[in-house]
């Protein structure tokens, strides 16, 4: 009888722990449904004073972002590169990345690597199988914007090594330290790239990786050719940098020639976001 009673007990615990497991459980996936859903972020971007035109500053302004249709294009984040300075530039830019597009896959963004110049290396991977697996959409008319020439100068190269090194092909791969995961592409294609974000329905593209004011503007996938596409573009302010020498005008440290070129981005192409405002909006 006591045999009973206690298997009877042990029965209704044992209900009310699968219960109340699965009560968590629904809990834990409406929290990722709401955490995936559109969020709120804070941009910025330069705009010129409505009193006194001809002068810009900055204007920091909340938008809507959805992650499901939103994707984060990685420029040219390579293994190695010519100038030492920016390669090692590189390396810590990876390592601040690697938890920002974590976080952002995690919340259904996309992540497209795009290493210039080392497709060939990936041709085996199933993310750039799937990639050219997309289907064949024709991008739109290109629609560009008058914008004003870059604020330094870089025409020799823009190493601040020094003495300066010389260019040469240095990059054979992306730089390791970043994961490809298996929901990843690889893709340096611009028009590719533009059909893979129009099957899934993606309208918005956040740039991170190098240069600011090279490949993240002049390459085929590059802010400048997406934007004149009309896609939506970001770019993640603190997740790049620029090839500037301070010994080139306008004689500035480097960290002030990468700000100057991410102004200009602001004024000109796209807003900028931080990367910890980015996550934070996505775990809200």
């Amino acid at each position: 009888m006591r045999d009973s009673a206690a298997l009877q007990l042990r029965a209704v615990c044992l209900m009310s722990l699968v219960v109340s497991s699965g009560l968590v459980v629904a809990r834990l996936v409406q929290a990722r449904v709401n955490s995936d859903s559109p969020t709120q972020v804070l941009l910025k971007e330069r705009k010129q004073g409505e009193i006194r035109p001809g002068i810009w500053g900055p204007v920091e302004q909340t938008q809507q972002l959805d992650p499901k249709k939103t994707a984060i294009i990685i420029c040219d984040m390579w293994d190695n590169h010519w100038c030492h300075g920016a390669a090692k530039r590189v390396q810590k830019l990876a390592v601040r990345m690697v938890p920002v597009l974590d976080a952002a896959r995690r919340h259904g963004i996309l992540v497209i690597h795009a290493p210039s110049d080392t497709i060939d290396f990936y041709r085996n991977a199933p993310e750039r199988k799937t990639a050219q697996a997309a289907p064949l959409i024709s991008p739109p008319e290109n629609h560009t914007v008058p914008e004003g020439p870059l604020p330094i100068d870089f025409a020799d190269g823009g190493c601040d090594t020094s003495p300066p090194d010389k260019y040469y092909k240095a990059w054979t791969r992306e730089n390791a330290i970043i994961p490809i995961t298996k929901d990843d592409l690889i893709s340096t294609d611009g028009i590719e790239i533009y059909r893979n974000l129009r099957s899934r329905d993606i309208d918005t593209v956040m740039y991170v990786g190098v240069h600011a004011n090279i490949c993240i503007l002049k390459r085929s996938f590059a802010l400048r050719q997406m934007r004149a596409w009309g896609v939506r573009c970001l770019l993640i302010r603190d997740l790049t940098d620029a090839m500037y020498n301070p010994h080139d005008a306008p004689y500035v440290s480097h960290e002030q020639g990468t700000e100057l070129v991410i102004g200009h981005i602001e004024r000109f192409l796209a807003p900028s976001i931080v990367s910890s405002d980015l996550v934070q909006a996505l775990v809200r």
